[in-house]
């Protein structure tokens, strides 16, 4: 008999909207760290509002657009949802982040922002169908290389959840590597679909089939040492998964008639160039006929610029004219550049 008190994750409640000394160690040495707590309720609410009044109502035929992997650019930072372009630039995310990866602020960049709906359909056997997942590391279409040995991570993955477990199902599944040994995360990775000549298949069902036929010792690799040891994270409205892109892990079905919204981010080292950014670019946003992203730029922080690739003062490419080029560019949304020319100046 299944013993579930083994099978669960629970968040760690922080008390001061900071990880501590266990959860940094958790992130470092098991690939993971869940807490409740970070993020301010009033900012999750505000962004699951807006994701439930635009996201099509489960089981009905707008749904099915949907129930794949993103938000159709619709929620891609930057957004018309103020909510959750404050979620991915949210203080205290920030924080955590840059302590899990030892960099400050303006070392880091994000590459990966949205906002992803899921539907509980029943449907688990197609190929392309993420309903049930065959269990995976994320690297594949984050970098055009391979992760680092373990002790040398260049990212974070981030889930933060709109919804509750208890409603939706739908429940993350990983590995917590246990240790150096540890014959699951025997280095380098490549015991999955979608890595070396292997297709990407993204359901269980269909995925361990084809590995069974065409590759038994992987089959066998994965039956042994990943799914009998996977942990389900029993998230709440509001909880955090932090994870790496070499951690395994898989999502689990969505209970049928139901919808699971979570926000889904990366941030890496800046000097990680082979690691790309998931969407088109913030740049190509510009052309919205909003302005989001100029406004955003104007208004952010030095170090909010610096995660999308901004220079941050002191940078070779700032003189007294590129400050001034760019002050005239984004001026009329009233940015400070003095940081920039300070920096000049001294």
């Amino acid at each position: 008999m299944l013993d579930t008190n083994k099978l669960w994750l629970e968040p760690l409640q922080l008390s001061d909207n900071r990880l501590g000394a266990d959860q940094l160690v958790s992130w470092r040495q098991q690939g993971y760290a869940f807490v409740d707590g970070l993020i301010p309720t009033s900012l999750i609410e505000r962004a699951e509002s807006d994701a439930l009044a635009f996201f099509p109502k489960p089981q009905t035929s707008g749904a099915k657009h949907f129930n794949t992997f993103g938000s159709g650019q619709n929620f891609v930072f930057p957004s018309s949802s103020s909510a959750v372009n404050e979620l991915t630039m949210a203080p205290e995310l920030l924080i955590a982040v840059s302590a899990l990866l030892g960099e400050s602020l303006a070392d880091l960049r994000l590459s990966q922002s949205d906002l992803w709906p899921k539907y509980g359909d029943g449907s688990i056997t197609k190929r392309e169908d993420w309903t049930e997942q065959r269990m995976h590391c994320d690297y594949p279409n984050h970098t055009l290389l391979h992760p680092p040995q373990w002790d040398n991570p260049e990212a974070v993955e981030i889930i933060i959840y709109l919804s509750d477990s208890e409603e939706c199902g739908g429940a993350t599944a990983l590995v917590p590597r246990e240790g150096p040994n540890d014959p699951a995360y025997t280095w380098p990775i490549f015991n999955m679909p979608g890595v070396q000549d292997r297709p990407y298949i993204n359901s269980r069902v269909e995925a361990e089939s084809y590995l069974a036929e065409y590759y038994p010792n992987i089959a066998d690799f994965r039956a042994a040492n990943l799914y009998p040891r996977e942990r389900v994270a029993r998230y709440r409205r509001g909880s955090v998964l932090f994870y790496r892109h070499d951690t395994w892990h898989r999502g689990r079905p969505v209970n049928d008639g139901t919808c699971r919204i979570v926000q889904n981010l990366t941030f890496k080292k800046a000097d990680s160039e082979w690691l790309n950014v998931l969407h088109p670019g913030w740049c190509w946003s510009m052309y919205g006929k909003h302005q989001t992203m100029e406004r955003w730029i104007a208004q952010a922080s030095v170090e909010q610029r610096a995660l999308l690739g901004f220079p941050k003062p002191g940078h070779s490419y700032w003189s007294f004219e590129t400050v001034a080029a760019v002050e005239g560019r984004y001026g009329a949304f009233d940015i400070d550049m003095s940081p920039y020319r300070q920096a000049l100046d001294a």
